[in-house]
């Protein structure tokens, strides 16, 4: 009783992972990357200044924060790089009006605080964070909070020009120009936005600092998907085409338990994809590339694991002693088979950007979700039926016994 009692907790728990990677695949989706649904494709170069001439340091800030900038619009998976010694290409997935996106990462974004004469008396480099936000009349504004050394000085500043005005500037652009009606030490608001998404483009701009050097673009279109809605319908059907020759392979080859590695494999899917999902992963095609890849390593820890159950039920062993004994052996070699995949998985998503990065997470989304199926699910499944005459006879796993 206790046997079937852990089993059942296990069979529930299954349930519960496969009703859970379902309600992720269906709440979040998963992204399609920009060679599969297009996108925008911009050109900015950056522009010396008499303080700053283009250099390695620079640029590598230029890329920074533009990356940053990029990250807190919540674009998936873009494309940043940089092309020669002065140009940045950004591809931007799923954005069908490239103005808008420049007008968020190309700005240089150098927030001042002037006085009416145009005296600058503080910068946004004080700001330690800035978010869009409602004020107490229901209005969006951007509500920013100066780090230690800024409060200071905001503080000074406020009282020096109570009742004054004291305008906010972005890139000599007045953002508002409040009157000083009180001492402001460490926080206050800019007003003056029509939408909080307005506001929440400025906040962006503020919080994640100014460009070291202006850029200017020289490049935004649109681009359409590189391999079309019938290249991707062709590749979805080649794919399920060599799925379904897998499961039947696997069904002739080890009888029942082949269905049983089918069913697994449905599963497998059905988690992969969730879990993709849930991590907002974007999928492009080396991205699905990697998970055909991972999807091959899966069936082959199935053939793994039969082909030990099989040597075990030859040397006449019960059932229940070859399928412990089988996955017990069959555990060492697919564990070093995958992790050897995970290491160099690891290695291409660290050293590498772009569609490259794509193909080595997924394919170690991929690996970790197939260790999973083939050590806990495939186990649970093939336990639920071992009192069956499916397992029992001598034709299951593919050959009898001595």
């Amino acid at each position: 009783m206790r046997y079937k009692q852990k089993r059942m907790i296990k069979l529930i728990f299954i349930l519960a992972v496969i009703i859970f990677a379902v309600f992720l695949y269906s709440y979040y989706s998963i992204n399609l990357g920009l060679d599969l649904q297009g996108g925008s494709h911009i050109v900015l170069q950056a522009q010396p200044t008499e303080e700053r001439p283009i250099n390695d340091d620079v640029m590598t800030g230029v890329v920074q924060v533009i990356e940053r900038r990029v990250n807190q619009l919540g674009l998936t998976e873009p494309v940043i790089q940089r092309e020669g010694s002065d140009r940045i290409i950004v591809e931007l997935p799923a954005i069908d009006n490239p103005n808008q996106a420049v007008e968020t990462i190309g700005r240089t974004a150098v927030l001042t605080f002037r006085n009416s004469a145009g005296q600058v008396l503080l910068t946004g480099d004080y700001v330690k964070t800035a978010q869009a936000d409602y004020d107490q009349y229901g209005r969006p504004v951007v509500a920013f909070e100066m780090n230690s050394e800024g409060a200071i000085k905001f503080e000074d500043i406020t009282q020096q020009y109570m009742g004054q005005k004291i305008g906010i500037y972005l890139d000599d652009e007045l953002l508002t120009n409040p009157v000083v009606q009180t001492t402001i030490s460490g926080k206050g608001q800019i007003t003056g936005y029509d939408t909080v998404e307005d506001a929440q483009k400025d906040a962006i701009l503020i919080r994640e600092g100014s460009l070291p050097v202006p850029v200017r673009v020289m490049e935004s279109r649109i681009v359409g998907p590189t391999l079309g809605e019938i290249s991707i319908r062709k590749s979805l059907i080649a794919g399920l085409i060599g799925l379904l020759l897998v499961a039947i392979y696997m069904m002739f080859y080890y009888r029942f338990p082949g269905v049983l590695a089918a069913a697994v494999l449905i599963i497998y899917g059905i988690l992969l994809m969730g879990t993709l999902a849930g991590l907002q992963a974007t999928l492009t095609l080396p991205g699905i590339a990697g998970l055909i890849l991972s999807i091959g390593m899966a069936v082959d820890a199935n053939i793994i694991i039969f082909e030990r159950i099989k040597d075990e039920r030859k040397s006449g062993k019960t059932l229940r002693a070859s399928i412990d004994a089988g996955f017990r052996r069959a555990y060492k070699t697919i564990i070093d088979a995958n992790v050897t995949t995970l290491i160099t998985a690891l290695i291409l998503a660290y050293y590498t950007s772009g569609t490259v990065r794509g193909f080595a997470v997924t394919l170690g989304i991929g690996v970790l979700v197939s260790m999973f199926t083939a050590f806990f699910i495939t186990k649970n499944v093939i336990d639920l039926f071992t009192h069956s005459n499916l397992l029992q006879s001598d034709a299951a796993f593919g050959a009898k016994r001595r």
